[in-house]
C-alpha cells in the first residue's frame, strides 16, 4: 500500500520533471531564436542604413542630371543664335529668296532677334565677328525691301500712265475724272503687295537702320507720287492763272491744292498707316506741289498795287483758307500750311508797302482841288440833298469829308483786320499824324477862301471825325523812335587830340570804347495826344474868336475900366492927368452913359444877328447836337460873365437913372436868348 501510494506521487514528480525538462528545452530554443532575432535585426538596420544612402545618392544624381540637363539646354539655346548665322544667309543667298515671299519676313525677324542677343551680349567669344556678319545680313535684306519697294512703286506708275493714254489723255493733260480714278485708285492696288512690308518696316522704325529704311521708302514714294501729279497740278494752277484774277486765283489755287493734297495723304495713309500722322514724311511730295501755286501767286502779288485787293487776299488766305479749310481737315492739310503762311507773309509785307505808299501819296502829298476847298459851299450842297434824312440814313455823308480824312479812315478801316497789331500801330500812328497835318494845312487854305470860322470849323469837325473813328482801334498810337547820337564823338576827340584824356585809358568815361560809343536817344510821338492838342487848341481859338466877336466892346471896355483903376491906384505926377483920372467914370469919355448904351446896343445886335449866324455855320459843320451844344457851353459861359462884368460896373458907378437909360438886359433873359440859339 505504501508503494502503491508513493507510485502515485512519484508518477506525479515524473510528470513535473518532463515538463520541467521541456520547460528547459523551450527555454533554450526561445533563447536561440532571440539571439537569431537580434541579429536579424542588426541586419536589417545595415541593410536599412545602406539603402537610405543608396537613395540619397541616387536623388544626388537625378539632381545633377537635370542641372546639366537644364545647363545644356541653355547653352544649346545660347549657340542657337549663333547657328542661325549659316541658316540665314543660307536663305538671303538663296536665288529663290523674295521679298514678297512667306518665308523673307519670318527670316528677317529671326534676323533681328539674333542681332539684338549678339548686341546685348558682347562678353561671348567672336560675339563682334558674328554681329559683323549679322549686320551685313541685314544690310542685303534692307537693301532687297528697298528695290522691292521701288519695283512695286515703278510698276504701279507705269500702269497708271499706260491707263491715261489708254484715256486718251497725256501726262500734263487729265480729266478730273480720270485723274481721280487712274491717278489715285489704280495706284492704291500697289499697297496690297507692299502693305506687309511696310507695316513690318513701320513697327521696327524706333530702330535706327529701318527708320532710314523707312525714310527711304517714303521718299521712293513721293518721287514716284510727284512725276505722276506734278505735270497735272501745274496744267490745273495755269488755267486758273489765264482765267482768273489774282483773289479769284488764289482762292481757285488754294481750294485745288487742299484737294489735291488731302487726297495725296488718304493715299499715303494707305500705303504707311503708321508714318501718316508726321507731316514731314509728304513734305517730298507736297512741297513742289504747294512751290508750283507760289510761283504763280508770287509774280502777280508783286504787283498787285490796289490796297483792296491786297485786304481780300488776306480775308481769303486768313478766313477761308487757313481759318475754315485747314481747321477742318488740319491732319490731311498741315503739309500745305508752311506755304500758306509764306503766301499770306508776302501778302502782308506787299500790304504794308502799298499801305506806307498810300499815306505817303494819297494823305501826306495830297493836293487838294478847288472842290476840295469849296467850304462852306460844299457842305451847303449836301445839306440840301440829305434834307429829310439822317445821318445814318445818307451813305453819303463821307463824301463832304476832306479826300486825305476819307482815305485815312478807309485805309484804317481796311488794315485793321488785316495786319498784325505791330505793324498796323505804326502806320495807324503815321497815318493819323500826317493826316491832322494835311488837314491843318487845309484849313489855313480855307481861312484864306472864306473865313476864319469856316477855317477853324473846317479843322474841328474833321479832327473830331478823325478822333471818333480811330477810337475804336483797340491800339496805342505811340511809337517810340530811337536814334544813335554821335554827337559827342567830335568833343572827346579833340580832347583825346589836346593830350586831355587818352586813347588806351579804358577805365575812364574818355576811353576809346566810351568815345566811340554812340548815345541811344529815345523820341516817343503819340498821334493820338497830338491830335487831342490840336482839336483842343482849334476849340479853344473858335470859343475865344466868337467870344469875341459878340461882347468884343464890352471887352474893351471892361479893359478900359480896369486900366483906370489902376493907374488911380497907382498914383500920378502929372496934375492934369490926375484931375482927368480922379472923375467919375460916367463922366470919362469912353464911359458917358449915351457910350455905354451904344456898346451894349452893339452886343445886343451882334447876339441877335452874328451869333444865329455863327450857329448855322456851327450847325452846318458839326451836325451832332451834343458836339455844338459842348462848343457852345463856353461861349455861352463867356457871353454871359462879360455881361455881368459891365453890370457890376454899371451898379456901381451909374445911378438908376442912368442905369435905365443904357437898358442893359438882365442875365436871366440873356440866358434864355442864348438858350433859344441851340
Amino acid at each position: 500500500m505504501k508503494s502503491e501510494t508513493e507510485e502515485k506521487y512519484r508518477h506525479y514528480v515524473n510528470t513535473l520533471t518532463e515538463r520541467i525538462q521541456t520547460c528547459d528545452g523551450i527555454l533554450h530554443q526561445v533563447d536561440d531564436t532571440l539571439d537569431l532575432f537580434n541579429e536579424l535585426q542588426l541586419q536589417h538596420q545595415a541593410v536599412e542604413t545602406k539603402t537610405k544612402t543608396l537613395h540619397d545618392a541616387c536623388d544626388c544624381l537625378l539632381i545633377e542630371k537635370q542641372r546639366l540637363i537644364e545647363f545644356a539646354e541653355a547653352l544649346r539655346s545660347k549657340l542657337n543664335y549663333f547657328d542661325e548665322l549659316e541658316n540665314v544667309a543660307t536663305n538671303f543667298y538663296s536665288p529663290n529668296m523674295k521679298v514678297g515671299g512667306g518665308h523673307f519676313l519670318p527670316l528677317l525677324k529671326r534676323l533681328d532677334e539674333c542681332i539684338s542677343y549678339v548686341e546685348s551680349n558682347p562678353q561671348y567669344a567672336e560675339s563682334t565677328v558674328y554681329l559683323v556678319k549679322f549686320r551685313q545680313l541685314q544690310s542685303r535684306a534692307l537693301g532687297m525691301i528697298r528695290s522691292h519697294v521701288l519695283s512695286v512703286l515703278r510698276s504701279a506708275s507705269s500702269q497708271v500712265l499706260a491707263a491715261i493714254r489708254d484715256s486718251g489723255g497725256s501726262k500734263t493733260a487729265v480729266s478730273e475724272g480720270v485723274e481721280a480714278s487712274v491717278i489715285y485708285v489704280r495706284f492704291k492696288a500697289a499697297a496690297g503687295e507692299l502693305k506687309p512690308v511696310l507695316v513690318e518696316i513701320e513697327g521696327r522704325s524706333s530702330r535706327k537702320e529701318y527708320a532710314q529704311v523707312l525714310a527711304e521708302c517714303h521718299r521712293l514714294y513721293c518721287e514716284q507720287r510727284l512725276s505722276l501729279v506734278k505735270g497735272i497740278v501745274q496744267q490745273r494752277v495755269s488755267e486758273f492763272a489765264k482765267k482768273e484774277k489774282l483773289p479769284s486765283l488764289t482762292r481757285s489755287g488754294c481750294a485745288y491744292l487742299m484737294q489735291v493734297c488731302q487726297l495725296e495723304h488718304q493715299l499715303f495713309d494707305h500705303f504707311f498707316p503708321s508714318s501718316s500722322a508726321d507731316v514731314s514724311s509728304l513734305s517730298p511730295l507736297i512741297d513742289p506741289l504747294c512751290t508750283y501755286l507760289y510761283d504763280t501767286l508770287r509774280p502777280k502779288l508783286i504787283h498787285e498795287a490796289s490796297l483792296d485787293s491786297l485786304c481780300e487776299l488776306v480775308d481769303i488766305l486768313k478766313v477761308e483758307v487757313l481759318g475754315e479749310q485747314l481747321s477742318r481737315r488740319s491732319e490731311s492739310l498741315a503739309g500745305l500750311r508752311p506755304t500758306l503762311l509764306r503766301i499770306l507773309a508776302d501778302v502782308h509785307e506787299r500790304l504794308t508797302f502799298r499801305a506806307r505808299t498810300h499815306i505817303r501819296d494819297e494823305i501826306a502829298n495830297y493836293l487838294p482841288f478847288d472842290e476840295d476847298l469849296d467850304y462852306p459851299a460844299k457842305l451847303e450842297r449836301s445839306a440840301e440833298t440829305m434834307s429829310g434824312t439822317t445821318v445814318d440814313e445818307n451813305p453819303d455823308i463821307f463824301k463832304t469829308l476832306y479826300p486825305p480824312l476819307e482815305k485815312t479812315l478807309s485805309c484804317l478801316s481796311k488794315l485793321y483786320r488785316c495786319l498784325e497789331s505791330a505793324v498796323f500801330t505804326g502806320l495807324a500812328q503815321e497815318a493819323v499824324e500826317v493826316c491832322s497835318l494835311s488837314i491843318q494845312k487845309a484849313s489855313k487854305l480855307i481861312a484864306k477862301r472864306s473865313s476864319l470860322m469856316d477855317g477853324q470849323l473846317f479843322l474841328i469837325k474833321h479832327l473830331l471825325i478823325l478822333r471818333e473813328q480811330i477810337a475804336p482801334f483797340d491800339i496805342e498810337f505811340s511809337v517810340t523812335h530811337k536814334e544813335l547820337d554821335f554827337s559827342h564823338l567830335l568833343d572827346h576827340l579833340r580832347r583825346i587830340l589836346r593830350g586831355q584824356s587818352s586813347l588806351f585809358d579804358w577805365s575812364r568815361s574818355t576811353s576809346l570804347a566810351r568815345t566811340l560809343s554812340p548815345r541811344v536817344l529815345e523820341n516817343q510821338i503819340d498821334a493820338k495826344k497830338e491830335l487831342e492838342k490840336s482839336l483842343k487848341a482849334t476849340c479853344e481859338e473858335f470859343i475865344m474868336s466868337v467870344t469875341k466877336l459878340v461882347v468884343d466892346p464890352m471887352l474893351s471896355f471892361v479893359t478900359k475900366v480896369t486900366a483906370v483903376k489902376l493907374a488911380l491906384s497907382s498914383g500920378g505926377q502929372d496934375q492934369k492927368a490926375d484931375s482927368v483920372l480922379a472923375r467919375p467914370l460916367r463922366n470919362q469919355a469912353f464911359a458917358a452913359p449915351d457910350k455905354v448904351a451904344e456898346l451894349i446896343q452893339k452886343v445886343d445886335a451882334a447876339i441877335q444877328q452874328e451869333l444865329p449866324k455863327v450857329m448855322g455855320k456851327m450847325k452846318l459843320y458839326l451836325q451832332n447836337p451834343s458836339t455844338r451844344t459842348i462848343l457852345f457851353k463856353p461861349i455861352k459861359t463867356n457871353i454871359v460873365e462879360a455881361h455881368l462884368q459891365v453890370q457890376s460896373l454899371i451898379k456901381s458907378e451909374y445911378s438908376p437913372e442912368e442905369i435905365q437909360s443904357i437898358g442893359m438886359v438882365t442875365t436871366q433873359d440873356l440866358q434864355v436868348q442864348l438858350d433859344s440859339l441851340l
